[in-house]
């Protein structure tokens, strides 16, 4: 009987392992696509303006402006999906670059999701959390869009008072940023990792900053690659030994 039930069991595994692994290859393969027919898509505007309109933009223009933009984003293209990918998980990963909006609306999804129950970032059940909390925060947002911008449009926006258009937008996007922030401390529980990741902002912030204020674009990417390496070089090398012999 023991023997049956534990070959049952292996075989059980086995069957979950492959489903998994081929979980990964469909959206892999699939967000690649999607990415690119994405990149194609949002190219075609303005390839057509330069190459069929008689614009007469050189190339140097371009570049110019390329490096003007990269000069402030360059940093939040690195910093982003270091930052995403250990909450989010590969497959959310697609969905949410593909949607935007990451961390005033999917990222704070993600984590809701993932302490409502109870499952770590980084595992397989943080990631199908995740990847279910994006499709519903899409869904939403759709609906709403619809809603409250298709249907209702600048009637409910001028319905609204100034001084409450003001308000929001304020005070809307560090509110949410604050939540993302403590339900981040929350789910992961990794006391030593808050405390540095608060030091190095503060440092940044109100040390660095002041110092030298013509890297105001890049305080963002310093912060997040300073706690990077100061929370691995204080890590718990035990545990970590201890993880790894498992």
């Amino acid at each position: 009987m023991s023997v049956s039930t534990s070959v049952s069991a292996t075989g059980t595994a086995a069957g979950s392992e492959q489903q998994l692994a081929e979980f990964d290859r469909t959206t892999s393969r699939w967000g690649r696509a999607t990415m690119l027919a994405g990149l194609a898509i949002s190219m075609a505007g303005p390839l057509y303006l330069i190459f069929f309109t008689g614009l007469d933009i050189s190339a140097g223009q371009l570049w110019t402006a390329f490096a003007a933009v990269a000069a402030v984003f360059a940093i939040i293209w690195i910093v982003e999906p270091v930052t995403y990918f250990p909450i989010l998980g590969p497959a959310a990963m697609y969905q949410a670059f593909m949607i935007g909006n990451i961390s005033s609306k999917l990222l704070p999804s993600a984590l809701v999701a993932q302490n409502r129950i109870g499952a770590q970032p980084g595992t397989r059940r943080g990631d199908f959390a995740a990847v279910a909390a994006i499709c519903g925060a899409a869904a939403i947002h759709l609906l709403s869009l619809t809603v409250f911008v298709g249907i209702l449009g600048t009637w409910l926006i001028s319905m609204i008072p100034p001084q409450i258009i003001d308000v929001a937008r304020l005070y809307i996007l560090p509110s949410v940023m604050g939540a993302v922030i403590v339900q981040s401390i929350l789910t992961i529980k990794q006391p030593r990792i808050t405390l540095i990741a608060v030091a190095m902002a503060v440092l940044v912030q109100f040390v660095l900053l002041p110092l030298a204020p013509g890297i105001a674009f890049l305080t963002t990417g310093i912060a997040v690659i300073a706690t990077i390496a100061v929370s691995w070089l204080a890590r718990d090398r035990k545990a970590a030994t201890a993880a790894a012999a498992k």
